[in-house]
C-alpha cells in the first residue's frame, strides 16, 4: 500500500483557503489537516454550516482528504496561547464546545478525525485532578464522536498533561478503552519525548493511530522543522506506517513557517516521496543484499 501525504493548513495561514487547497493538490498531496481558526475556517464565525459546506466544496473539487485540527493558538482566548483547555482551572466549557464543533465540522466534511490535546497543567492542580478533568471532558465528547462516526485522535504534546503516548493508554484505560478515543502521532513529537525511536513507537501503537502530523525535530526540543533539519530518521518511521496499515493522512506540520508555504510544501512532498521508496527498498531487499 502506498501512504497519503498531506499538509497542515496551519502552515498555510498567509494564504485563503481556495488558494492554498489549490497550491497544494497542484503539488500532488492528498489531502489537508485543517485548523479551525480564523485563517481558513473560524469556529466562531457566524453560519459555519454553510461556510464549512463551501470547504467541503473546495476539498472535492480538488479530490483532496482531510483531518479536523483543533491546534489554534488565540481561538477562544486572544490574550493567552492555547487556553482554556482540557485541564484549565476554569473555562474548560469553551474548550469543550470548540470540540463539539469540531466533529460536526468533521462530520460534515467526511474528516474520519479530529485530532485534539489535553492542554498545559496548571501549577496548582494535582494529577488526580487533572486526570478528573480530562476524564471528564473526553467522557463529554464520546458520544458526539460516536453519533457522528467521528474519531477523536488525542496528541501527546511535549510540555502538556498528557504528553507521552503512555497518556493516551492511560486515558483509555481509565475510560473503559472507548473504541473512538485513539491517537494523533506526531513524529517529532515522538523523537522530542519518548524513550523509544518513532518508528518503535508507531509499530507498538499499531491500530490506536487514527492521525499522523509528520515534522522534523530534535530530542529534548519541541521545535517542528523542514525534513533533514532534525534528527529523525523518516524511512522507517514510514515503513513502520506502511506495516501497521495505515490509510489517514500523513500531514506534514510546520506551523511557523507559512511565510514559505508553497516551497516547502514542494520540498515536503519530494523528501516523502523519496523517503517512502527508501523504505520500501529497504523492506524488499533479499537477505543477501541485506548482507552485504
Amino acid at each position: 500500500m502506498s501512504l497519503r501525504f498531506g499538509y497542515g493548513l496551519n502552515g498555510f495561514t498567509d494564504h485563503r483557503v481556495p488558494d492554498a487547497l489549490a497550491v497544494l493538490a497542484d503539488l500532488g498531496y492528498d489531502g489537508v489537516a485543517l485548523t479551525l481558526d480564523h485563517a481558513h475556517l473560524d469556529p466562531f464565525a457566524p453560519d459555519l454550516p454553510g461556510r464549512t459546506r463551501r470547504v467541503g466544496e473546495l476539498l472535492a473539487g480538488h479530490g483532496l482528504g482531510v483531518v479536523v485540527e483543533t491546534g489554534a493558538r488565540y481561538v477562544l482566548d486572544p490574550r493567552r496561547k492555547h487556553e482554556p483547555t482540557l485541564v484549565s482551572d476554569d473555562g474548560r466549557d469553551q474548550r469543550i464546545d470548540l470540540l463539539e464543533r469540531a466533529i460536526r465540522v468533521a462530520a460534515d466534511l467526511g474528516a474520519p478525525a479530529v485530532s485534539f490535546w489535553s492542554g498545559i497543567a496548571p501549577a496548582a492542580a494535582t494529577r488526580g485532578e487533572l486526570w478528573s478533568r480530562v476524564e471528564e471532558g473526553v467522557a463529554r465528547l464520546l458520544p458526539l464522536a460516536e453519533a457522528h462516526g467521528v474519531d477523536l485522535a488525542l496528541e501527546p504534546e511535549p510540555g502538556m498533561f498528557v504528553e507521552r503516548i503512555a497518556d493516551v493508554v492511560e486515558l483509555r484505560r481509565r475510560l473503559g478503552d472507548p473504541e473512538r478515543l485513539r491517537l494523533t502521532v506526531d513524529v517529532g513529537h515522538l523523537r522530542c519525548t519518548e524513550d523509544a525511536d518513532p518508528a518503535a513507537c508507531v509499530l507498538h501503537a499499531g491500530d490506536l493511530v487514527a492521525n499522523v502530523q509528520i515534522d522534523d525535530m530534535r530530542r529534548g526540543v519541541h521545535e517542528h522543522l523542514p525534513f533533514g533539519d532534525g534528527e529523525v530518521d523518516f524511512p522507517p518511521v514510514l515503513a513502520a506506517l506502511t506495516a501497521i496499515r495505515f490509510d489517514g493522512l500523513v500531514a506534514v506540520e510546520l506551523p511557523r513557517h507559512s511565510h514559505a508555504a508553497p516551497t516547502l510544501a514542494a520540498a515536503g512532498l519530494d523528501f516523502l516521496r523519496s523517503a517512502e521508496l527508501q523504505a520500501q527498498t529497504r523492506t524488499t531487499r533479499r537477505p543477501q543484499e541485506v548482507r552485504r
